[in-house]
């Protein structure tokens, strides 16, 4: 078939690199990340001092602020005997700045209007802030920039706990008691994963996410981390928040073509490759590619030539039912079955190649770790993002090259789970180790 032609000469296959020299790369980003914080290195590392230990009790109740993408979520989390999670007393807003510039006071405001309600149920609040931010040793954090078209410049620098609790110190509450704990989105992931209703004991946990971008947070020794001033007083284990989206890596020469039309084309190299905000165009682009070289007929080439750009979406569509005209490129192929298999093979390889490169991020955070070398006690990688689990294949595809490198080749044993509102349990189980 010409597609696999096409595909071994521009290194579109899962084969076309090597997992251990992929982690080794992983490796050797980590550690100058951990290191110092100017090393260069495509890994921040970010130290969350936020430990694993932290875990699920009984009975108590906690006030969590969820704030990702345009949304902000409050409601309260109890913990019941068995240890599950009880979601109640949830709202759901628009982020503050979303639909237009907001002050740092009137922010806050905002947070403090939307919490306050609670107040009387906990002196305990996690807060899930899905934007870059400084995480401090008290678990405050100071946002870095807002992305998602956030507008509220003055907040940045601010510290986000402490200026919430002066807010209901002004409202005359009393506050002396009251406790905020920040974290980022993948971090509360990884907590989420202690809630896991598997009836196994973990040896360690990973927390990953790949929906529109990625990142994937691990445990780290304290030690390890050098970039810290000073360990004294921390606990021995910290996990750490690897913007693992930021890793820089090519396979292939496309993806450096591809990555050219894009913002911040030295950004974010690997999130460009396997996440969903970029798979559906950079299958564009390799499709465009194969027109080129004529793999496809002349009629799909301009049948393609005035389709948009694809969404992640539209090019898992046409692997699950590629006979359904309604679908975007079932139609363009028209019935031509010869067009069908060759945009199968391009597509189905361009998703195992992701899949591998997703295995290779996670194999390096396990492997770092330092767990799952008992059987009986594997890590549990607590996953979540729609790319990962509605994307054809990919799931399955990542957990048989983690499975072959991991289990086969290194005798590691890991376990996928998927805890639903991790975002949000993650931040009450880290507001309980306050």
């Amino acid at each position: 078939m010409k597609s696999s032609e096409f595909l071994k000469k521009w290194s579109l296959t899962p084969d076309s690199f090597d997992m251990e020299d992929v982690c080794n790369r992983f490796f050797e980003e980590m550690g100058k990340g951990l290191y110092t914080a100017d090393s260069g290195s495509s890994l921040p590392m970010i130290p969350t001092f936020c430990s694993d230990k932290a875990a699920p009790v009984s009975g108590h109740s906690v006030i969590v602020l969820d704030a990702g993408g345009t949304n902000f979520r409050t409601c309260l989390v109890t913990f019941d005997d068995d240890l599950n999670p009880v979601i109640t007393d949830f709202k759901k807003t628009s982020m503050p700045g979303s639909d237009r510039q907001v002050s740092a006071a009137e922010f806050f405001k905002i947070l403090a209007d939307e919490t306050e309600r609670l107040l009387n149920r906990s002196s305990r609040i996690g807060f899930c802030f899905s934007y870059a931010a400084q995480i401090t040793p008290e678990l405050d954090g100071i946002p870095l920039v807002f992305s998602k078209e956030i507008k509220a410049p003055e907040v940045i620098g601010k510290r986000l706990g402490h200026e919430l609790i002066s807010e209901f110190a002004r409202r005359g509450h009393d506050v002396r008691a009251l406790k905020v704990g920040v974290l980022n989105d993948t971090v509360a992931t990884l907590l989420a994963g202690k809630a896991a209703p598997t009836g196994k004991q973990y040896s360690g946990y990973i927390g990953y996410i790949l929906g529109t971008g990625t990142n994937t947070a691990y445990v780290e020794k304290t030690s390890m981390i050098h970039k810290l001033p000073s360990s004294k007083g921390l606990a021995p284990d910290m996990i750490v928040n690897m913007e693992s989206g930021n890793f820089s890596i090519d396979v292939s020469p496309i993806d450096i073509e591809f990555r050219k039309g894009t913002k911040d084309p030295d950004k974010y190299q690997f999130e460009k490759m396997i996440s969903g905000a970029y798979l559906g165009p950079l299958a564009t682009h390799v499709i465009g590619k194969a027109v080129e070289e004529g793999v496809f007929s002349s009629q799909f080439a301009e049948r393609f030539a005035r389709l948009p750009v694809l969404t992640t979406t539209q090019m898992s569509n046409f692997l699950e039912m590629p006979q359904n005209m309604g679908y975007v490129l079932p139609a363009a192929i028209n019935g031509n079955e010869k067009d069908a298999r060759e945009l199968y093979c391009i597509l189905d390889s361009f998703i195992a190649r992701s899949a591998k490169l997703t295995a290779c991020n996670l194999a390096a955070a396990i492997i770092k770790s330092g767990h799952g070398m008992d059987p009986c006690h594997p890590v549990c990688i607590n996953a979540d993002g729609t790319t990962l689990y509605k994307t054809l294949n990919l799931k399955r595809y990542a957990d048989f090259y983690l499975h072959q490198f991991l289990t086969q080749k290194l005798g590691i044993y890991f376990d996928f789970v998927n805890i639903k509102d991790s975002p949000v349990i993650g931040a009450a189980i880290a507001a309980l180790g306050l």
